[in-house]
This record gives structure tokens, C-alpha cells and sequence, in this order.
């Protein structure tokens, strides 16, 4: 899945040791906010320290994120986890957001008439 918009939150990042393995790990959460006409925000986290450093996302960048949703189960309550695998710069040249109209291609600065036409069909 895909989200694109607006890096409008940086949230700490948060670390620990695995109780399974005893390797250390590191995650950090970033909200993303789109520009439909009703924009929408997403809370998505890198797992990594490398991952966190590959991807060096900064406050106010236009992305694009590549996530996948997994639940988990807690104490009988499920919770939901949005893991980014890929982070893309969206560039200036890059498409509008989805749904915003396609301008007409330019018309060519000279029409396509073939010079000398012995055979006009036009009553005028």
C-alpha cells in the first residue's frame, strides 16, 4: 500500500532490547498528512536504526510511503501496526495528488493540412 502527502509529525524515537533474542532495536513514528479535499493523517513507523537512517525523513517533506498493516493481539485487544518499507521523495515534477484534472495536451504550433487539397469537402 501507498500513502502520499506532508510529513507534519516527527515523533521520538523509541528503543529497547528483544526478551526473545536480547538484540537491541529501534523504531521511531512519523505522521503523514494527504491533500484530498478532506485530508487524511497517517501515523506510520520505521523499525531500524538503519532503516531510520536510510530514509532521514524531515519535517515538512513531500513523500510517499510504501507500508504494511499487521494486528497484533495484547491483553484480549488488538492493535494495528503501519511499517513502512519504502520512502520516496516526491519531486516537482511528479503527478498531481489522485482525482485533480489533467490539463489537454498543447495544441502544435502548426495544424497537420496537407497544401494543395484538390478535394474540399466544406460547402463554403
Amino acid at each position: 500500500m501507498e500513502f502520499t502527502g506532508k510529513i507534519i509529525a516527527i515523533l521520538p524515537p523509541r528503543s529497547g532490547v528483544s526478551k526473545t533474542s536480547g538484540n537491541e532495536w529501534k523504531s521511531q513514528e512519523f505522521v503523514i498528512e494527504n491533500h484530498d479535499q478532506y485530508p487524511r493523517k497517517m501515523c506510520f513507523d520505521v523499525f531500524g536504526a538503519d532503516k531510520i537512517e536510510q530514509f532521514n525523513i524531515q519535517m515538512g517533506e513531500e513523500l510517499t510511503v510504501s507500508f504494511d498493516v499487521d494486528a497484533r493481539q495484547w491483553n484480549d485487544r488488538w492493535f494495528n501496526s503501519i511499517r513502512a518499507w519504502k520512502v520516496e521523495r516526491v519531486s516537482a515534477g511528479a503527478p498531481m495528488a489522485p482525482g485533480a484534472p489533467v490539463p489537454p495536451p498543447a495544441p502544435s504550433a502548426t495544424p497537420d493540412f496537407t497544401p494543395g487539397d484538390a478535394k474540399d469537402d466544406l460547402p463554403f
